[in-house]
């Protein structure tokens, strides 16, 4: 049963999902890059390489909530009134709208809606740095939210996270995912601190 989960009932429910939640949001995605391309110059989506299932490249898509040039600062890190961060952006990382493109990579078979969050090609490290233990989050498809995004919002340490999302692997269920989606939605337009979101 939990490999039918895995290969067939997971993706197919995902998909339908995704699919649905885009008919349904396509207004606020029109009012929403209406509004960043008003607020500021450049692209209205971001779009990042991660890794993915069994360490493979994808280009994960997210709405852009900074300004342009930010992407030739050294420090990724977020601040307190970062002047990167667009007006438009404040809000659509206060209520994770700026999350909804991911959507796309869900109906492109690259990402489920709960998974371990898909790392940056080199950052926290390669794939070759990845020990034996560490790869066995890629074992599963990455997420939009996931057990360490749940149980640590407002925490985000690769050093913590990572050996949670081995925990979500070793306990991959349709029990535990269903559990995981609806903390997931009560806290998606939750507005408390746009500078956690830095995955």
């Amino acid at each position: 049963m939990l490999i039918l989960y895995k290969t067939f009932i997971k993706p197919v429910t995902d998909w339908l999902i995704a699919f649905t939640a885009l008919v349904v949001l396509s207004p606020l995605f029109l009012i929403t890059a209406i509004a960043i391309k008003i607020d500021s110059h450049g692209p209205v989506f971001f779009r990042q390489m991660r890794l993915g299932y069994k360490g493979m490249e994808f280009s994960i898509y997210k709405f852009r909530s900074m300004t342009v040039e930010h992407r030739k600062a050294k420090d990724n890190k977020l601040y307190e009134n970062d002047p990167r961060i667009t007006k438009v952006g404040r809000f659509i990382r206060k209520t994770s709208i700026d999350e909804l493109p991911q959507l796309i990579n869900i109906l492109k078979g690259e990402m489920s809606f709960i998974g371990p969050r898909p790392p940056v090609t080199y950052f926290p490290k390669k794939l070759e740095e990845y020990n034996e233990f560490e790869r066995r989050r890629f074992e599963v498809k990455p997420g939009i939210s996931g057990l360490a995004q749940v149980r640590c919002r407002e925490i985000h340490d690769w050093d913590i996270n990572i050996p949670i999302d081995v925990e979500y692997v070793d306990n991959f269920s349709m029990k535990n995912d269903i559990s995981l989606f609806l903390s997931s939605l009560f806290f998606f337009f939750k507005t408390d601190n746009i500078y956690r979101k830095n995955s």
